[in-house]
């Protein structure tokens, strides 16, 4: 076998052929003299290396004269000035006789703009934007150009050429390749070896492309956000991706992110960039020096060019085996690379592995004399390097090459124009370039970026887009209805059209700058289609999409969730009209669409901190479903629906859900009352046993409690009754069950289930009885339970409200700043632990008893201690416990509840308003004005706080205010019709919340009989 060539000298064979043009070198032409030290009237105005390669007739053309220069091996092409093509054949070399220059034969009235070569054939670009192919193989020099017709439509304005493949730049921001693709070169993730016709390169959809170029066998393309994308060959790393796979679809270079690139090249198989600063970073196949890092070593990533570090390089240009490099602000070329053809100008043919400067003929001192005379800078020098040579030109004026064509975007002077316009021929014009922009999500992302440095700060956090620049281009076009309705029109067909996976966040820039578009769409037809498309987006594209909204101005953001909200709400109540009318439902995606983008954005307002209030979420259309007859199908299916966006609810709406879904439980499937037969004496063992020996899939019904020896039907108060005591004895300290913290009053799971296995299951079993019955348990439990229920993770933020020792000492823990200090805590990834009578040692992760807490690891100790506490120590009782309650409450609608929520509904609160009670008081026989219930309210309102609670009991069997809130409970006085009401006591319907109150003959009497009745409220008629 022959010895395989060391990595850094490898070079592939064919390219060595292609760039080399025979496997065995030929005689070269006859040397042109070398001129004379040029005066400063006679200084070149273009340079060529090798300059024997060079046909003689080149050296007669003047700079001046040319708009683009392109060279091959065995030709030279020239772009005039005038849009003509002047190609210089070398013709026959052994002989010595290069072929006279022709010129191609274009159309009538076309005029080149740019060409571009490929082995087989040549791209010629006219000014209009129409692409043609020309033959270039040997045998038929002579072909007709042929238009190519699948991009006559198309209207491309930039071309790149590798070896064998072709890539195409279209005015709408769309990318086309074809020919070889045995790499993946055309970026499509076919397996297809050769594609004649152009195709779509996907992935780059919606990216606004600034510039493309090609390889040997592989492709770059940069944004104009300075994102680079590479795709094709990679055998030595020439995708800058870190590995030498190829890639047949594009893939983002991360390692170039914010490096604000401004311009790349590709050589045979290496790759160079250039950034704002100046800076060059290359990477690819080093065997030649090409990467200028002195050394012949392939480099995977970009690596920056540290000789060039603070040149402040304004062009690069990278050929087969070698790279240009300008420093205008010192008038100098730089080169490195392979020399073996001359290709660096004159010297021994050892490759030169850091940037040198290129010898031209021509000193300093003549160079700045050239400039004076011709009247041009630094920047009018145009460097050009392909397969083995190298070409300089000076130009009097700024080469438009050098400025890349680009696509159609909105800029400040188009829009001018589009407003002021008046001429209806002038118009239809400005319509055609409203559709090419506002039909293409390259164009319009294009269109809104950032001004200065800003632009290259896109990534998954940061758009690009300036929100600012799109309001105010739509309120620029809102005053002129013409200009306002073509751009809506067009964006209703690009909205549909929208891709549901990008390939870069700065595809999705069109999400931000639509809706600001959008925001005076009357029919909101438009606005559902954008929610339609974030609807299809992949779930990778999502988490960026909402990473972009999080990262929105506070306004802009605000006004986002306004537009869904309204949308939502709109919606909304045509479904609820259709299922009215129609008496059944056709559910319309678009509620379902409009709905889970308000949540979503509600999910991504919570994450930065609520910057938005959760009331602009709420959509009010909600409450007309329970409105209506919510027994029939079409709006039970329009709540399950919607429970799963909880963010459209506020409290009130969200309990009257839970109501209505419990109310469908019993109604759908209909069971006894489960009836307590309850001593009070016995109060939690009475009710504990029942519930023993109750089938368990019967929990779930209505309750009714009734205490043994005491009048009264429970109608709600009585069951209210019960559930205040047991909650209390269930937490006293002598039962035993909960794990008390003393600093916080707070209890919580112990480590080792007491007493009965079953006392948790128990205890869930009666928490989802009273949720399901719409009762209070006022269990002390910390949040913590609330979103564990919930499924939500637990922070050290919930350890400190349930042991606010231990949070603070862990706190002080992660904000030490001296290691010497943590290292004197002595404190390693372990906790101790009660089990009987012993402490036990519990290490936090695997051999935690041997890893000290350091400054590094701390963050992971106090994560694994706040787990522990919660989690893992309690797994036993806490699962137990979430039995039960799915047991005791079967309806699931209390997982729309927020925990803090959820918290309430349970405990209920305790924010009393004793104005707001007498304000929204109910009189049956009375008047508001009677004596009797001034006295009443005079004597309430002198009653100390616990006495009023008390009132509380006596009227509604509990102290806790609904969740609802005070205006919820509504007080009814009612008078008892008795010939001598001194002789009687106030009574309670616990059920309807009516006081009996007596027609006392005083003050005094009254105030006397309602202490009694509040200190033996059961004995006083509690019903």
């Amino acid at each position: 076998m022959p010895k395989k060539m060391p990595r850094d000298c490898q070079t592939p064979r064919h390219h060595s052929k292609r760039k080399r043009g025979l496997l065995s070198p030929l005689p070269p032409l006859p040397p042109l003299p070398p001129p004379a030290a040029p005066s400063s009237s006679s200084l070149p105005s273009l340079f060529f290396f090798p300059m024997q390669r060079c046909h003689p007739s080149l050296f007669k053309k003047c700079a001046q004269e040319i708009r683009q220069i392109h060279c091959k091996q065995d030709y030279f092409a020239v772009v005039e000035k005038n849009g003509s093509v002047l190609i210089f054949d070398q013709g026959d070399e052994r002989q010595g006789h290069p072929r006279k220059p022709r010129y191609v034969n274009l159309r009538k009235n076309t005029r080149v703009d740019c060409l571009d070569t490929e082995a087989t054939h040549m791209l010629i670009l006219s000014l209009e934007g129409k692409l043609f192919e020309h033959s270039i193989s040997t045998t038929t020099n002579k072909s007709e150009i042929r238009l190519l017709e699948d991009l006559v439509n198309k209207p491309i304005v930039q071309i790149a050429c590798g070896d064998h493949h072709s890539m195409a730049l279209s005015k709408g921001g769309e990318l086309f390749t074809w020919g070889n693709n045995s790499h993946g070169q055309l970026g499509s993730g076919s397996q297809i070896t050769f594609l004649k016709m152009p195709q779509l390169v996907k992935d780059l959809q919606g990216i606004p492309v600034a510039q493309i170029a090609a390889g040997g066998a592989h492709c770059l393309v940069l944004s104009l956000s300075g994102a680079v994308y590479s795709w094709g060959k990679n055998s030595f790393g020439q995708l800058g991706l870190g590995h030498t796979k190829d890639m047949a679809l594009p893939q983002y270079i991360t390692a170039l992110e914010h490096k604000k690139t401004v311009f790349v090249s590709c050589g045979g198989e290496h790759s160079a960039v250039l950034s704002k600063d100046g800076l060059v970073c290359t990477f690819g196949a080093g065997g030649h020096g090409q990467l200028g890092h002195n050394s012949t070593r392939n480099e995977l990533t970009p690596r920056l060019v540290a000789e060039l570090f603070g040149a402040q390089v304004s062009q690069i240009a990278c050929g087969g085996w070698h790279t240009l490099v300008y420093v205008s602000s010192l008038g100098k070329i730089y080169a490195f690379g392979s020399r073996e053809e001359g290709q660096l100008g004159s010297g021994d043919k050892s490759s030169q592995l850091i940037p040198l400067p290129l010898k031209l003929p021509l000193n300093e001192e003549n160079g700045r004399k050239h400039n004076q005379e011709n009247g041009t800078s630094g920047n009018e020098i145009k460097i050009i390097a392909e397969g083995n040579q190298s070409i300089v030109l000076f130009l009097k004026e700024k080469d438009p090459y050098i400025n890349l064509n680009g696509i159609a975007v909105v800029n400040n002077e188009k829009l001018d124009k589009w407003i002021s316009c008046s001429d209806a021929q002038q118009w239809e014009h400005i319509k055609k370039n409203i559709r090419l922009i506002f039909s293409s999500v390259a164009c319009v992302n294009g269109s809104f970026l950032e001004k200065r440095d800003k632009l290259f700060g896109t990534s998954h956090k940061i758009s690009g887009v300036d929100v600012s620049e799109v309001l105010l281009f739509y309120e620029k076009i809102k005053k002129k209805p013409r200009v306002f309705q073509q751009v809506i029109k067009e964006s209703e067909k690009l909205l549909k059209s929208l891709p549901s996976s990008s390939l870069s966040p700065e595809a999705l820039g069109v999400y931000l700058i639509m809706p600001v578009l959008l925001q005076d769409d009357q029919s909101n037809q438009l606005l559902g289609l954008l929610a339609e498309a974030i609807w299809r987006l992949q779930h990778k594209d999502l988490q960026v999409l909402e990473s972009l909204w999080s990262n929105l101005e506070t306004p802009f953001f605000k006004d986002l969730v306004n537009l869904y909200q309204k949308l939502c709400g709109i919606s909304l109540s045509r479904l609820i009209i259709q299922a009215k009318t129609f008496k059944e439902l056709t559910y319309g995606p678009q509620v379902e669409m409009t709905s889970r983008v308000l949540q979503i954005l509600y999910q991504v307002n919570c994450k930065v901190g609520f910057k938005v209030q959760e009331k602009n979420f709420y959509v009010p259309e909600v409450k007309e479903i329970w409105w209506q007859d919510w027994c029939t199908d079409p709006f039970l299916v329009i709540l399950q629906k919607l429970t799963k966006y909880p963010c459209i609810f506020d409290m009130k709406n969200k309990i009257e859900v839970h109501k209505v879904t419990c109310q469908w439980v019993h109604f759908s499937r209909p069971t006894n009352p489960l009836v307590l037969h309850i001593r009070r004496e016995h109060l939690v063992n009475d009710a504990l046993q029942t519930l023993r020996l109750r089938v368990p899939t019967m929990y779930g019904g209505p309750l009714k409690v009734i205490f043994h020896g005491e009048p009264g039907t429970d109608g709600g108060g009585l069951s209210r009754e019960f559930f205040r005591i047991i909650t209390k004895e269930l937490c006293e300290p002598k039962a035993q069950i909960f794990r008390r913290f003393e600093c916080s009053n707070l209890i919580w799971f112990p480590s080792e289930v007491p007493g009965h296995q079953d006392i948790f299951h128990l205890i869930g079993v009666l928490s989802g009885m009273a949720l399901f019955n719409f009762h209070k348990v006022p269990f002390p439990f910390p949040l913590a339970l609330y979103k564990k229920i919930l499924g939500i993770p637990l922070s050290l933020e919930d350890l400190r409200e349930l042991s606010p020792t231990e949070g603070s000492n862990l706190q002080k823990m992660l904000d030490e700043e001296y290691d010497d200090i943590l290292e004197e805590m002595m404190l390693d990834f372990t906790v101790m632990k009660k089990e009987g009578e012993a402490i036990v040692t519990v290490e936090l992760k695997e051999n935690g008893a041997n890893i000290p807490i350091t400054k590094h690891n701390r963050k992971e100790y106090v994560d694994a201690y706040v787990n522990y506490v919660f989690n893992e120590s309690v797994k036993k009782p806490f699962k137990d416990f979430m039995d039960g309650f799915l047991r005791g409450c079967p309806a699931n609608s209390w997982r729309i509840f927020l925990p803090t929520e959820l918290q309430t509904v349970f405990r209920g609160h305790t924010k009393y308003d004793w104005q707001l009670l007498e304000k929204n008081a109910n009189y049956i026989n009375y008047e508001k004005t009677d004596q009797t219930i001034k006295n009443f309210w005079a004597v309430f309102h002198e009653l100390p706080e616990e006495k009023k609670k008390n009132f509380l009991v006596f009227l509604t069997g509990t102290d806790r205010i609904p969740a609802e809130g005070m205006d919820y409970l509504i007080l009814e006085i009612d008078k008892l019709q008795k010939e001598n009401p001194d002789e009687y006591y106030p009574m309670a319907n616990t059920c309807s919340h009516i006081l009996g109150l007596p027609n006392y003959s005083s003050e005094e009497i009254l105030r006397e009989k309602f202490l009694i009745a509040l200190e033996n409220y059961e004995k006083f008629g509690l019903s």
